[in-house]
């Protein structure tokens, strides 16, 4: 059974830092990308950061480049997104899923897991 979970979220002032996991299981880790997601009150989900597994090519949103980093422990099966500089707009809830992802386009994001709550205050 595929599984993800993602963790680490937290209350934190803006120019901060959080680290969240993504934890999975029941799949070949490297076979597959893992995007981070992100959904704010009232707007719609947005892709933030993708990693793909297997050569860690990584992706992100123009609003994250530069304070948000993607990476990957395969010997954990974990993947992380280490957030420096938040801004009160980075508040969401953030979710991993796992697809496939190249520079122009993130698909195949078929399995979920259960969104960590992101709230950066000013």
């Amino acid at each position: 059974e595929v599984q993800l979970q993602a963790s680490g979220g937290g209350l934190v002032q803006a120019g901060g830092s959080l680290r969240l996991s993504c934890a999975t299981s029941g799949f070949t880790f490297d076979d597959y990308a893992i995007g981070w997601f992100r959904q704010a009150p009232g707007k719609e989900r947005e892709g933030v950061s993708c990693i793909s597994i297997s050569d860690n090519s990584t992706y992100y949103a123009d609003s994250v480049k530069g304070r948000f980093t993607v990476s990957s422990d395969d010997a954990k099966n974990t993947v992380y997104l280490q957030m420096n500089s938040l801004k009160p707009e980075d508040t969401a809830v953030y979710s991993c899923a796992q697809g496939y992802c190249s520079a122009h386009k993130w698909w195949g994001m078929d399995y979920w897991g259960r969104g960590t709550l992101v709230t950066v205050s000013s």
